[in-house]
């Protein structure tokens, strides 16, 4: 059988190297870079191209990835202002010379020999992440990319490179980070979310000033202050870094950490006269949170879930002394009796929030697991009895349904009602 890849120089490119570098492994998220062929040559291989702006290539049999080593100019704004050449002269050099980080800037030939021409294993030994070339300014997604690889790689110890904050600092000053687009923040910021160390991703957007840009609202948190009885960290940005620490430990669920996020957002709408006091932050929040998802183009469930905690996570918090009516028009507004597992996130959210605070940060809130009591018992209401009592009725079928609904919510507020006081009698 025919080997493709025994008439083509093929380098293990990127990522693969970097992680088989640092021992992690790379079986299932492999690059690969040809030198000195064409894509007629791929494609009378049997390879099959799918790049529409430089020439990739899928395997005929593994199908992984192969692309022919290039080089790239730029020639207008933002992350699509590039050509490319992919003459068979370019080399493999050259084409490590165009990448974001020394990390990715590496190669593997088929007996193992590294390429590092410009010192990513000696910047992976230091800890460093490092910019290869003066041409990491010209691509401002580069500047979300350190911040997330600092992110993944901040607890082996790596950090950004001083000269690299420089120069990312120095790409927001010139505007280049505003010609990205909307779908292309989210992303990054979508994939920081699902990875570890958030804040981390956060704070070196910080650091280059890049944050103020990219999610103004976030930025506007640092420097208000909060009620040191409740938040002895004081700083709204630094409660929001720690809540997003809290929930990593708590959950993996992207959505959820989003909502944790922006869930303090009001925060930075408080007149400065009331400070650090604030008065119905969780309405205020509703607006910024509504604007940035519009923004960035957000997943609407992203955003509905975003708006329901920030809403209602500060009556979560005060639910062991809350009315019987006033729990079930949260566990209703949660659409609990609809989707479940909706309290869970919820819950996590709110856990997440009270663990975000100094000196909290092993804080289990036990007065959170009263929502899932009051659930319990709420759904324990036989709607299918209550509905065949109403069908069995003289009432007109036009009006059964509504009659239904109003059975259930009463005999569920009833029962909610009868275990807050007995709550109230065991205190």
């Amino acid at each position: 059988m025919r080997n493709p890849e025994q008439e083509l120089e093929v380098y293990l490119v990127g990522g693969a190297v970097r992680d088989r570098l640092m021992g992690m492994n790379v079986e299932s998220d492999r690059d690969w870079m040809v030198a000195g062929s064409t894509p007629e040559q791929m494609v009378e291989l049997g390879f099959r191209p799918i790049g529409s702006e430089f020439p990739v290539f899928l395997h005929p049999d593994t199908h992984e990835e192969y692309a022919l080593a290039r080089t790239e100019r730029k020639t207008g704004r933002g992350y699509h202002g590039f050509t490319f050449n992919c003459d068979p002269q370019v080399s493999v050099e050259q084409d490590l010379g165009r990448r974001d980080l020394t990390m990715n800037a590496m190669a593997m030939d088929e007996k193992g020999n590294l390429i590092d021409p410009f010192g990513g294993a000696t910047d992976i030994d230091n800890r460093i992440i490092r910019h290869v070339s003066e041409a990491f300014r010209e691509d401002p997604v580069r500047i979300l990319r350190a911040a997330r690889f600092a992110a993944r790689f901040h607890g082996r110890g790596f950090s950004v490179a001083e000269q690299t904050l420089i120069m990312m600092s120095e790409m927001v000053d010139n505007g280049e980070v505003d010609a990205l687009v909307p779908e292309r923040v989210w992303q990054e910021l979508s994939n920081a979310l699902a990875g570890p160390n958030i804040a981390e991703f956060i704070l070196t957007l910080k650091r280059c000033k890049a944050l103020k840009s990219l999610l103004p609202e976030i930025d506007r948190l640092f420097g208000i202050p909060q009620t040191a009885k409740y938040h002895p960290e004081i700083d709204t940005g630094i409660h929001v870094l720690m809540c997003l620490d809290a929930v990593e430990g708590i959950t993996d669920d992207p959505m959820t950490r989003f909502a944790v996020l922006v869930h303090d957002l009001g925060k930075a709408e408080t007149p400065t006269d009331i400070l650090p006091s604030h008065h119905e932050h969780e309405i205020n929040g509703l607006e910024p949170i509504a604007g940035l998802c519009e923004r960035l183009k957000v997943p609407n469930n992203y955003r509905q879930f975003a708006l329901m905690v920030c809403r209602h996570h500060l009556e979560a918090h005060r639910i062991a002394r809350m009315k019987p009516g006033k729990v079930l028009n949260i566990l209703e507004k949660l659409n609990a009796f609809r989707t479940p597992e909706t309290i869970t996130k919820f819950k996590q959210c709110c856990l997440a929030d009270s663990r975000g605070r100094a000196g909290y940060e092993n804080n289990d809130a036990p007065h959170l697991d009263l929502l899932d009591e009051y659930y319990r018992i709420a759904i324990s209401v036989d709607q299918v009895g209550i509905a065949e009592q109403v069908k069995s009725s003289a009432m007109p079928r036009t009006a059964m349904g509504d009659q239904i609904k109003k059975l259930i919510r009463e005999e569920r507020l009833q029962r909610i009602s009868q275990f807050s006081k007995q709550q109230q009698d065991m205190s």
